[in-house]
């Protein structure tokens, strides 16, 4: 597996030796990031596959960094540290980290967790994918239900002749029925008419 990784670390020591581990376990391509830098901005402009964070004893700064990572610039993030602390690893995986690990993994050790950070990563991107798509059409489904009960209380019409009229005036329009039914209601909104 190639990956471009971006190694975050303060300790120029720790972060070398993390370096040699990830060689050793065949990841050439590292590059290294201050912990003190614009990770966001670092990413953008790196576009690493992965991110690791190495650190003695991480702290709320560094939540707050994964933080706006995992929304800004979304990658597979590992973070390793000397630190076995359960609550936090809870706040590190609901911040955005794949794979939280206690420093001093062998190389063989190091593969795995790279490719399990990496598949959960883009599973649950898959999950909000779907989950943003069936939110939208959900979103769309109640707009189209509210403009047909305006058309059925104003023009005196079934439900199924409400739908009718609302997919003959997208096909005229060459729009989706969602964005008719949009409009409907704003323009009912604000005028209190229904053109």
């Amino acid at each position: 597996m190639s990956l471009r990784i971006l190694l975050v670390d303060s300790d120029p020591e720790r972060a070398g030796s993390l370096e040699r581990t990830l060689a050793e376990a065949g990841f050439t391509q590292v590059l290294r990031a201050n912990a003190d830098a614009d990770l966001v901005e670092t990413v953008r402009r790196i576009a690493p596959d992965l991110v690791i964070f190495d650190m003695a004893l991480p702290d709320r700064d560094a939540l707050e960094g994964v933080r706006a990572l995992s929304s800004r610039a979304p990658r597979p993030i590992v973070m390793f540290s000397d630190k076995d602390d359960p609550a936090f690893v809870e706040d590190a995986i609901g911040a955005g980290v794949c794979s939280y690990n206690l420093a001093g993994v062998s190389d063989r050790d190091m593969k795995a967790i790279v490719a399990s950070a990496v598949a959960l990563f883009r599973r649950y991107s898959r999950v909000e994918t779907e989950l943003a798509a069936a939110t939208a059409q959900l979103d769309e489904r109640r707009v189209i239900e509210r403009a047909k009960a305006l058309l059925m209380a104003a023009r005196k019409v079934t439900e199924p002749q409400a739908y009718r009229w609302l997919r003959n005036k997208a096909m005229n329009d060459n729009r989706r029925v969602a964005q008719v039914a949009a409009d409907l209601i704003r323009d009912q909104d604000a005028d209190g008419l229904l053109k």
